[in-house]
């Protein structure tokens, strides 16, 4: 057993190469090998978001709070609620964040494949955020 005690781990702020906007990741588990599940908080002030990228293994979104925004290459920008659940398949090039006018936290799963959880791609353009249908 290994007990992460709330407070014991050191949140920080998402890279610039891989968001937009101010973001906060707070690690929830990084399992040793042979497992491969990784998951953090990631709370997104308005109008932060991801950049496009895809998950080897796909990835689980949990959305806890606020209200978000999501898309996939191609397809529509969707809303998020707290409570909503995302599933993106593996390769699945897509991008997440906040809604323009309220932040969001949502929890990311996703599994690793040798090591590495996502492939991060072009940052989303302002153009392409403010898209929404």
């Amino acid at each position: 057993m290994d007990i992460k005690h709330a407070g014991s781990r050191h949140s920080e702020a998402g890279s610039p190469d891989y968001f937009t906007g101010h973001v906060r990741l707070d690690p929830v588990v990084s399992a040793p090998d042979p497992a491969r599940i990784r998951a953090a908080a990631v709370t997104f002030e308005p109008g932060a978001r991801t950049a496009w990228h895809t998950h080897p293994l796909g990835q689980t979104l949990v959305v806890l709070s606020g209200a978000g925004l999501a898309q996939s290459h191609g397809g529509p920008i969707q809303p998020l609620r707290p409570g909503d659940t995302v599933w993106f398949a593996p390769g699945e090039k897509h991008w997440h964040g906040a809604a323009p006018d309220c932040a969001m936290t949502h929890l990311a799963i996703q599994e690793a494949l040798d090591g590495k959880a996502v492939d991060w791609l072009e940052h989303v353009t302002d153009a392409q955020y403010g898209a929404q249908t």
